[in-house]
C-alpha cells in the first residue's frame, strides 16, 4: 500500500501521518487519538482531535480508509480494538 499515491479530490494524506497509518495496519500499533477516531468512524471525535491541517483532510482520510484499508481493522471501535489486541 502506498499511502502517498492515494488522492481524493486532488488531496493527499499529509506525509507526516503515513508512518502511523502504516504501523497500525502492518504492526497493529495504536495510531493516536485522531487516527483512531477516524478508523472507528467517530467523525465527531476526529473533528475534536484534529489539528489545523488534518481537520481539512477528513474526507481524504475517510476515503482512504474505506477504499484502501481492510474492513476488519476499521469502521467501528470494536473492530479497531479487536485489531489492536489481535
Amino acid at each position: 500500500m502506498d499511502i502517498g499515491k492515494f488522492r481524493f479530490n486532488g488531496q493527499a494524506i499529509p506525509e507526516r501521518m503515513h508512518g502511523a497509518i502504516q504501523r497500525y495496519i502492518e504492526q497493529r500499533i495504536n495510531p493516536g487519538d485522531f487516527l483512531t477516531a477516524v478508523l472507528c468512524n467517530d467523525l465527531k471525535e476526529a473533528c475534536a482531535r484534529a489539528d489545523d491541517e488534518n481537520i481539512t483532510m477528513l474526507p481524504v482520510y475517510v476515503a482512504f480508509f474505506y477504499n484502501e484499508v481492510p474492513a476488519k481493522c476499521r469502521g467501528s471501535s470494536e473492530k479497531v480494538m479487536e485489531w489492536l489486541n489481535g
